[in-house]
């Protein structure tokens, strides 16, 4: 995933998937992942022996229902957080902040839905099935190959594929899963589903690997230069004052955009130190407690 801003591209940063050997790591065919996911879950995302396993007592009954129905506080917690982003975002671009919304605000937009026992499970662990497979982790097979299901939104769009095929509908599509249980995490805790989840894998033979987010900064400028006709044999149109004040401008462009990846791996370093120093993810907490040990690629480097 890539974030244009002009010139450059903001993106998380691939995992690498070079082998010791350093030659690029295999990686399973589309049909295979599609084999796989149907062997882990043959009554599907939401099929009985699935609900057996995260909600024992009826989805209903399940505090994993929050994430779907959340409550009137909930809300209004997170419209105070997404205002405080939103107001950063305008300061950093030198416009007056906005009052936060009041509680009665969010009150007369709340509303209360019905609970639907069959699309809301399978809608969830399809999220939690995003954050193990993608979100730059790899889960790897029996002979060291990745089941790469895609980018973050090729990621999105195969579990949405897959899910159509289970309900036999076409509801679905990538942004139904994309960034996983990002927007929703806070809600309530999906540990069980991610234990549900790695205990198929250990069935199966897979291995995770847990990789750290981490944003890279793409120049896309010689990119752009490669498109653009070549004009460099027009002697007729040229100017030393142009071609110098060109050059300068380039020298900038490189000096603004070392600066720029300097301060993102500044902020890279604190934010990883400030990881390894917190509690571990809930995924990776799961998959200790279902292998019995720390993933490949905790704690971070």
């Amino acid at each position: 995933m890539a974030t244009v801003l002009g010139r450059y591209a903001i993106g998380g940063e691939r995992k690498e998937r070079a082998s010791m050997n350093g030659f690029e790591r295999e990686r399973y065919s589309h049909q295979e992942c599609v084999n796989t996911f149907r062997e882990l879950f043959p009554q599907g995302f939401a099929g009985a022996d699935v609900l057996a396993e995260i909600a024992p007592e009826g989805w209903e009954r399940s505090p994993l229902v929050a994430t779907f129905h959340p409550s009137l506080d909930q809300v209004f917690q997170e419209a105070i957080l997404s205002h405080q982003n939103i107001q950063e975002l305008r300061r950093s671009r030198g416009k007056d902040g906005e009052p936060p919304p009041a509680l009665e605000e969010v009150r007369e937009r709340f509303e209360e839905t019905p609970v639907d026992s069959l699309r809301e499970p399978a809608e969830l662990v399809g999220r939690c099935v995003w954050d193990i497979f993608s979100d730059n982790h790899d889960v790897l097979g029996p002979d060291n190959r990745a089941f790469d299901i895609g980018s973050f939104r090729g990621a999105g769009g195969f579990i949405a594929d897959e899910l159509n095929r289970q309900t036999g509908q076409t509801r679905y599509g990538y942004m139904d899963f994309f960034m996983g249980t990002s927007w929703i995490m806070c809600r309530t805790d999906v540990t069980v589903i991610y234990e549900m989840i790695f205990k198929r894998l250990r069935e199966q033979q897979l291995e995770w690997v847990y990789c750290f987010p981490k944003l890279s900064l793409i120049d896309l400028q010689p990119i752009r230069e490669s498109l653009m006709p070549d004009d460099s044999h027009n002697w007729e149109d040229y100017s030393p004052e142009s071609a110098l004040a060109k050059e300068r401008e380039e020298q900038d462009r490189r000096e603004r955009l070392a600066e720029v990846r300097r301060e993102m791996a500044e902020d890279h370093a604190r934010v990883l130190e400030s990881a390894r120093a917190g509690p571990p993810p809930r995924t990776v907490v799961s998959y200790q407690r279902v292998y019995g040990r720390l993933p490949r690629g905790w704690p971070p480097e």
